[in-house]
């Protein structure tokens, strides 16, 4: 008989194997439904690839929601001194495949109790549509309980995550020699972000930093063709709870300088409760298995953000690794951290 923490660090090996960045999900989704039904899930792949697990009919319901993409990037996938490396070892494979082997380790008991675990691995995670947890919002009813399956360290909760808003900018003008008069397109460009450096210097003023509207240039294009030239920005806008986004809206379609706008994302800021039986089991558990529990509040956006306004229910993010390393070129999860978050996990799932 094969010893169950090979099996369960194989299983994110093979994860983290197959390349799925988003919109390519299909092989890595198949794996998993494979896996999930060998382990004793009724699984299947719904109709956008979604990865969903059932295991139980009780009813009691608690939602495990990862997600199977990652961004772009090839990293060689190698154990290496306890760590394995590879693209999506953190972010968030190692979530993912700790859902799938905690709940395994229930299959035995959960026809006898009143409890039925959903596991949901989702697509387009990393993308601006958020298609798969948009996906399961349709498909599956408020839970009981639900898990986001994100990196905060094996001894921690994640309780919320900031609301984004994105913005492609596109302006043209007619092009012009540089010596002529007027500022260029490229010029005006970066006055738009600077007027928009300018609006959340005094928002932010003596905020701290989940209650700070955080502005990014995600991309700075442009090009002329001899007759007009064209400037294109891509930004983005993590914001925090109670933001006023129809105002900032109004202000950047102002400020434009008759540039077109498009806008994209738009999730709200989430922060979860603490007084509810999830965190309380969270607790009881990470202590149960020599941890001091930590609370956290990211500056990031995931899937929470997405289900939290359909499914009023106790919610927070885990997940082994370290979200620091999310998409660089060294992403990597310990193993050690990998197997007892599953440890935890396990835990959690039977005290619920």
């Amino acid at each position: 008989m094969s010893n169950p923490r090979t099996t369960e660090v194989a299983l994110l090996h093979r994860l983290v194997e197959i390349y799925s960045p988003s919109h390519s999900e299909a092989e890595v989704s198949g794996f998993l439904v494979a896996t999930m039904r060998e382990l004793g899930f009724h699984a299947h792949q719904d109709e956008i690839n979604n990865a969903i697990g059932i295991l139980g009919n009780g009813s009691k319901t608690i939602i495990l929601l990862g997600h199977i993409d990652t961004v772009p990037g090839r990293i060689p996938v190698e154990i290496r001194e306890g760590k394995l490396y590879g693209r999506g070892s953190v972010d968030a494979k190692g979530p993912m495949a700790c859902f799938v082997a905690a709940a395994a380790r229930l299959k035995d008991d959960i026809a006898s109790s009143n409890k039925k675990i959903v596991i949901i691995g989702a697509v387009e995670e990393e993308a601006a549509t958020s298609r798969g947890a948009q996906q399961a919002v349709k498909d599956f009813a408020p839970p009981d309980f639900c898990i986001i399956g994100e990196p905060s360290r094996w001894n921690a909760i994640t309780m919320g995550y900031k609301g984004r808003l994105l913005l492609d900018y596109r302006l043209q003008i007619p092009w012009k020699h540089s010596a002529g008069q007027g500022k260029l397109v490229c010029e005006q460009a970066v006055d738009y972000w600077n007027a928009i450096q300018g609006w959340c210097r005094p928002f932010n003023d003596g905020k701290g930093v989940f209650e700070t509207l955080d502005p990014s240039i995600r991309t700075f294009n442009s090009e002329n063709d001899g007759i007009m030239e064209t400037a294109r920005l891509k930004l983005g806008f993590r914001l925090p709870v109670g933001f006023p986004v129809e105002e900032f809206k109004e202000f950047l379609v102002d400020a434009s300088g008759g540039a077109v706008l498009s806008f994209s994302g738009g999730e709200l800021a989430v922060r979860n409760g603490k007084s509810n039986a999830l965190v309380k089991a969270f607790l009881q558990s990470i202590r149960q298995h020599g941890g001091d529990p930590k609370f956290k509040v990211k500056t990031g956006t995931a899937d929470m953000n997405v289900v939290a306004p359909h499914w009023p229910c106790p919610m927070l993010a885990y997940g082994p690794g370290d979200s620091s390393l999310d998409h660089t070129p060294e992403e990597h999860i310990e193993i050690d951290e990998y197997a007892r978050a599953i440890d935890v996990l396990e835990s959690v799932l039977r005290l619920l």
